[in-house]
């Protein structure tokens, strides 16, 4: 690959600027290339000699914009981007790693067979490193997280974009289904998992769905407005624990601010009360609720709701108390005889 400070690479960089922008002016432009403004217009006439067609807008928003109907050659990857897209890969896709797929395509991956597909693609050069980091990392596999259908979601994020009502058909983890109108507000990933950020008009209260159980989307073709301050994060956190099939509530015999570090936003709301804290909430899996949420949490607390939660917690109670129960001999076992040497 040509030196990053070769004319050509900065050309090859510009075309790239140019193409992600409506309008550059030639100060951006320099700004962007490390060059001054003399030197931008240069590579500008440079693309403009090898048949780009980069186009010169007057006026206050002038600039620089490639023209309509561009031909554009395959996208130049640095050596650093390149790596980094392949460990950003691995680290959210684990499956496409290149190891023992023969042909390094990821094969039965879909992410892998496009990733192979791109470092193929890469100079040389760029590619061999690519390619190695690729075939010898390792990653293991998240087992929380969970994929969408690509399209699925893909049709839940141009919804979203258009602010477009659409209609869900949804599977709870309990394997219930049903229907619902929702206005899409956001898409969020969080920890490996992907949800559907919404306001159901079935409920008429903010929802939070897992998009790999949403079985269908239609649009409805109704508009909406999300709200205006919308942090998509913070809301989906705080929806979380709330919504879901059986409620749970768990006083806890400590502060607020002790507890509050070890309480996860899924878990509910937390609030004060006396000089403990109560965690008001729900789930949809109490078994997890209580053996991998509650057990981690470190300071006397009770369950006094819902009694699904109750009897989750008083099985994971059961086998820990049994793990330290007082060993008893079994039958035909026999005692070891002391030792008459000493």
């Amino acid at each position: 690959m040509a030196d990053a400070s070769s004319p050509t690479a900065r050309a090859l960089r510009a075309l790239e600027i140019l193409r992600t922008r409506p309008v550059t002016t030639a100060e951006e432009l320099a700004e962007r290339l490390g060059v001054t403004e003399r030197a931008a217009r240069r590579y500008v006439a440079i693309l403009r000699e090898a048949g780009v067609p980069v186009e010169s807008a007057r006026g206050r928003y002038g600039g620089y914009r490639l023209g309509r109907g561009t031909r554009l050659p395959p996208v130049v990857f640095t050596q650093a981007e390149a790596l980094a897209l392949v460990m950003a890969v691995l680290d959210g896709h684990p499956a496409a790693t290149g190891a023992g797929d023969g042909a390094g395509d990821g094969a039965g991956d879909i992410v892998g067979a496009a990733l192979g597909k791109v470092v193929r693609a890469l100079p040389e050069a760029v590619g061999r490193e690519a390619a190695a980091l690729r075939e010898h990392a390792s990653a293991a596999p998240d087992r929380y997280s969970v994929r969408p259908d690509p399209a699925l979601a893909s049709e839940l994020v141009a919804a979203t974009a258009d602010h477009r009502r659409v209609r869900l058909a949804y599977r709870s983890e309990a394997g219930a289904e049903w229907e619902a109108e929702v206005d899409p507000w956001a898409v969020v990933v969080r920890h490996g998992r992907w949800y559907l950020l919404c306001r159901s008009h079935r409920s008429d209260a903010v929802r939070t769905y897992r998009l790999d159980r949403i079985r269908a989307v239609e649009r409805t073709g109704q508009g909406f407005a999300p709200p205006a301050d919308l942090d998509p994060v913070a809301t989906l956190e705080e929806h979380l624990g709330l919504g879901w099939e059986f409620d749970t509530r768990v006083v806890f015999d400590a502060p607020l601010a002790e507890v509050a570090p070890w309480v996860r936003p899924p878990m509910g709301r937390l609030s004060a009360t006396g000089s403990g804290c109560v965690l008001v909430g729900s789930t949809g899996n109490p078994a997890m609720y209580a053996q991998e949420w509650l057990a981690a949490v470190p300071f006397p607390f009770t369950v006094e709701g819902g009694p699904e939660l109750r009897e989750a917690v008083s099985r994971v109670a059961a086998r820990l108390g049994a793990a330290v129960a007082a060993p008893s001999l079994s039958a035909g076992t026999t005692r070891a005889r002391p030792d008459r040497r000493r």
